[in-house]
């Protein structure tokens, strides 16, 4: 039963099911944030992917990103629904959602205790930049964006483009993967410090990041983009309500 679940909930159809709530409680809150003085406060990652679009299609450039986005969603689970006959589990989605909390819960603790041993016990509090001046809706909002567009940006887009171009240049598959989790996770931990809300950079907390895009990516390689979305977003939401 458990080796199903693991299985099943690794493809398409469920990863991408499991991440649409996601999306749509994020866009919806942005949108109805939109009149406040928060209104031009999202995720960076977001950012960064709509801005492309817009520079090449201006105003038609959002309406290609979200059409392109929720295409290729839907193109991916219909690939994977005719490779995997068989109608969804509702229960997995539910479980889903635990494995989530769990890992949300226990993802501060590890993360900290690997950023402790690479720093010889001497890590700082990580700086929160300017993110924690804004209230708690804005909070929220950006949290929810980090966990899908940061995973959309980092994991799906990054891990696998470096994976796949190292197993173009010819490298075995382990060592591509090894290649695109850490490099993704330098990047993920760089992209902080940039912008108006970036951090100030210190060691600890770019240690601190790198291990946490290290465990991210590791866990997107093993259970997928959905349950990884999710992680990030409670985890960050969890910081939010404790901030």
């Amino acid at each position: 039963m458990m080796t199903d679940y693991l299985k099943a909930t690794r493809q398409a159809r469920y990863s991408i099911t499991f991440a649409l709530p996601l999306l749509l409680l994020y866009e919806g809150l942005a949108v109805a944030m939109s009149q406040s003085d928060a209104a031009n406060i999202r995720n960076g990652a977001d950012v960064l992917l709509k801005t492309v679009f817009v520079a090449f299609g201006g105003r038609a450039g959002m309406t290609v990103f979200s059409v392109l986005l929720l295409g290729v969603g839907a193109w991916l689970v219909f690939r994977d629904v005719r490779k995997h006959p068989g109608r969804l589990q509702s229960k997995y989605l539910g479980v889903m959602l635990a494995e989530s909390v769990v890992y949300a819960a226990v993802l501060g603790t590890v993360v900290s205790t690997l950023s402790s041993l690479l720093l010889s016990g001497s890590l700082a509090v990580v700086q929160q930049g300017t993110f924690e001046q804004f209230t708690f809706g804005t909070q929220l909002v950006v949290s929810l964006g980090a966990g899908l567009y940061e995973e959309l940006l980092f994991r799906v887009l990054m891990v696998s483009g470096l994976v796949a171009f190292g197993l173009w240049l010819g490298w075995r598959r382990p060592v591509a993967i090894g290649v695109g989790v850490v490099g993704s996770a330098l990047i993920f931990s760089a992209f902080h410090y940039v912008g108006p809300l970036g951090d100030t950079v210190t060691v600890a907390s770019f240690t601190f990041r790198a291990v946490a895009g290290l465990v991210l990516s590791g866990l997107y390689v093993a259970r997928g983009f959905g349950i990884v979305a999710w992680s990030h977003a409670l985890y960050d939401v969890g910081i939010a309500l404790l901030t």
